[in-house]
């Protein structure tokens, strides 16, 4: 593929739109593949380009959250250890992947997500310094759970933030700062795999990929910044409205 100055132009422009969405809550993939897909290349190559924007993102929000003070690296590895075979097998079935059947399937995980996240825990304050310590129960379930969604991100990305922030927030009882600060941290281990994989089984388009990555590289900043400054509050407010925004978009349109 060929693309315009402009065009590259716009991928940018949409990376950072969508990294500062996928740190603060989720879905920016559903603005940048699309996009791609747009400009002509096949579902599994936009797929599979998307990951290094995606990469290149979360570098960033991991790098900004670890400046600020957010180093629980062996909890951040152990979560993410638990992710990537669910991303290998993920990233195996989306090489192949086709068409737009999945939006009703996912369309329902972001109710479901939605309804989790606006339940409960609205007593427990939130801030950059208080560190929860989940049970051992927490333990063991968020690192299940983290096979799945590892699945999910592996296979499509679309919407992974709405996955597993309710497991990290409700399964294993994390503010939503922390909540976003192993969110990046997770999608940057198990990416890499699945960037492998898709880069080894499937066209990857990479002067496409490093454009929309330095829009998401920014992004990713500008999120983990507003995340850390602004608090739980407003991420709970953009969560809410990016799940209700999508949830139309994919049901309806």
């Amino acid at each position: 593929m060929d693309l315009a100055l402009w065009q590259y132009a716009l991928l940018s422009f949409a990376g950072v739109i969508a990294g500062w969405l996928n740190v603060m809550a989720g879905g920016g993939s559903m603005l940048t593949v699309p996009i791609m897909v747009f400009m002509g290349m096949p579902g599994p190559v936009a797929n599979g380009t998307n990951r290094i924007a995606i990469l290149a993102q979360n570098i960033s929000a991991v790098a900004t959250f670890f400046q600020q003070g957010f180093r629980d690296l062996k909890l951040g590895f152990s979560l993410a250890a638990a992710s990537v075979p669910g991303a290998i097998a993920g990233a195996m079935v989306g090489v192949q992947l086709e068409g737009e059947w999945f939006d009703r399937v996912l369309a329902l995980i972001m109710i479901g997500m939605m309804i989790l996240m606006m339940t409960g825990q609205e007593g427990k304050k939130s801030t950059a310094h208080v560190q929860h310590r989940p049970s051992r129960r927490q333990l063991i379930l968020g690192h299940i759970c983290m096979v799945g969604a590892g699945f999910w991100g592996g296979f499509i990305q679309i919407g992974v933030g709405f996955i597993l922030m309710p497991i990290l927030h409700r399964v294993m009882g994390f503010d939503l700062v922390r909540v976003n600060f192993f969110k990046v941290f997770v999608v940057l281990i198990y990416t890499i795999v699945a960037l492998m994989i898709f880069a080894a089984n499937t066209e990857v388009f990479w002067i496409a990929g490093l454009a929309l990555a330095l829009g998401n590289a920014i992004g990713g900043f500008l999120g983990a910044r507003t995340s850390i400054s602004k608090g739980e509050n407003l991420i709970r407010w953009v969560l809410n409205i990016v799940l209700v925004a999508f949830i139309i978009k994919l049901l309806f349109f």
